[in-house]
């Protein structure tokens, strides 16, 4: 039986990306919890170039970069496949995660930053709203007719996205400035494949983010006079 550990936190997006890969595959796994303040020799020996989660520990190997560790427990897994088989829809789904994760940065600055920071995020993760509430109208997968690869990218448009506002009080999507993308993440949030291994939507998940939220206006402010 193969020894799969993963290096993870319950709240990180990132994290329930392998997750989800690992579910979708059967793998039964060690989710071990990292201390992202106490770094664990684990973690430091598994990634010693970027130090961070989520790491994949597959009989002894590391694999890091949360989508690289899907599309590696793709190849290695038996299982439903996550990555198109047609060539043409694997790079379109590849092309849609490179997408995705390039915003991350935009859409967390967006409900955590403050001052020029927020409005700059803001400013990139509306213009990538727009492409993607044209990308997905009448679409409830971003490639082909099954749930995959650039959909399990896309949890943090999906599902974190509207707890982040909720903890936030920023309001960045509606269904009357983005209809398409609304629609769709109203599917992608009740289906069967996304709902069954989401983190519950509950005052601890939301009381974490709005903490977040305050630290950084904190730590914000204090480097200013």
């Amino acid at each position: 039986m193969a020894d799969v550990k993963l290096l993870g936190l319950w709240y990180s997006f990132f994290g329930h990306r392998v997750e989800w890969a690992l579910n979708i595959k059967g793998v039964k796994y060690e989710l071990i919890e990292e201390d992202l303040q106490n770094k664990s020799p684990l973690l430091l020996q598994s990634n010693p170039i970027h130090k961070k989660i989520p790491v994949l520990i597959h009989n002894g190997k590391s694999i890091c970069e949360s989508m690289v560790i899907v599309e590696y427990i793709d190849e290695t897994f038996e299982g439903p496949s996550i990555l198109p088989k047609d060539p043409y829809d694997r790079a379109l789904a590849r092309f849609w995660a490179k997408f995705l994760d390039d915003k991350v940065g935009a859409v967390v600055s967006t409900f955590i930053r403050k001052g020029e920071e927020q409005e700059k995020g803001k400013e990139e993760a509306c213009e990538m709203l727009k492409v993607l509430d044209n990308e997905l109208k009448d679409k409830k997968f971003f490639v082909g007719d099954k749930f995959g690869f650039a959909d399990i990218a896309a949890n943090l448009v999906g599902y974190w996205l509207g707890i982040f506002q909720e903890a936030s009080g920023v309001k960045l999507v509606t269904s009357e400035n983005f209809s398409n993308f609304c629609a769709w993440r109203d599917e992608y949030i009740n289906c069967s494949q996304v709902k069954e291994y989401l983190p519950p939507r509950n005052d601890e998940l939301l009381a974490f983010f709005q903490g977040c939220a305050r630290a950084h206006a904190t730590a914000s402010a204090s480097t200013q006079k």
